[in-house]
């Protein structure tokens, strides 16, 4: 199976790298900086590109893994090429990518960082396909790599998108947070790690509305007051902490 890799950031890097070590040949990386596309290319032994003229044009799938608002100009350089397009993203619909005769998404439900391995075993990929033939393709590909796969329109995966970013972006941002009132009185991160790992354990084995714990869903009034007053030099951090307290409560009236 030949892939033509559109992009060589943290999703395309971790994608190709899958690939490879799962038997597919990557034979072209593109990037608009060459020199990006050659540190990827390198890795994967591939060629890199940085002109979509250059693209080949019988390769199996091309994975076009870019920023969201860069993939419809991307699928637009691609010329007379036959194989299956897809793009990588959770919050962009399949039909951006109407213009070609097969096309689909591929969409990895994982945070990616360059210097962070991700084990594709236990990667769900969501799937959507412009055709029934073209989504079998992409079930046999992504079986290469997971058997996490899911077969997901687009309006859901944009859905699924918004609560993956509940799920870890916002929940890293708190942990930023922590470390910041943490670092300004003198306290270590460290002593944090074991909480945030029983936490997260906790919610793969049962779901998080049922462990749910802290002051708001006891409704301590008197702990939570006292929380407010210690964070009332920094407002934001008081505005944060009282709307999800409150959220808290609603949720669990």
């Amino acid at each position: 199976m030949k892939i033509v890799c559109l992009g060589a950031g943290n999703v395309a890097t971790h994608m190709a790298n899958a690939f490879k070590e799962n038997g597919a040949e990557i034979t072209q990386v593109w990037s608009r900086d060459l020199a990006t596309a050659q540190a990827l290319a390198l890795q994967i032994g591939a060629e890199a590109i940085s002109d979509l003229n250059d693209v080949e044009t019988f390769a199996d799938l091309y994975l076009i893994a870019v920023k969201d608002d860069a993939i419809a100009e991307v699928a637009n350089g691609l010329k007379k090429i036959n194989g299956i397009v897809v793009h990588t993203s959770g919050a962009t619909g399949m039909d951006v990518l109407q213009d070609h005769k097969d096309y689909g998404v591929f969409y990895p439900l994982q945070t990616f960082s360059k210097s962070q391995p991700i084990d594709f075993i236990h990667v769900p990929l969501c799937l959507e396909a412009n055709t029934e033939e073209n989504m079998t393709s992409l079930q046999m590909i992504a079986m290469k790599l997971t058997p996490l796969i899911y077969e997901v329109e687009s309006k859901k995966r944009e859905i699924l998108h918004v609560a993956g970013v509940f799920a870890c972006n916002f929940v890293n941002h708190l942990y930023t947070l922590s470390h910041e009132i943490l670092k300004e009185n003198a306290l270590d991160f460290e002593m944090l790690r074991p909480l945030i790992m029983e936490t997260a354990t906790k919610v793969q084995e049962a779901l998080p509305e049922q462990v749910q714990t802290g002051p708001a869903i006891r409704d301590d009034i008197k702990t939570i007051s006292k929380h407010e007053e210690l964070l009332s030099k920094t407002p934001h951090l008081q505005d944060i902490y009282r709307n999800l307290s409150n959220s808290i409560k609603k949720t669990h009236s």
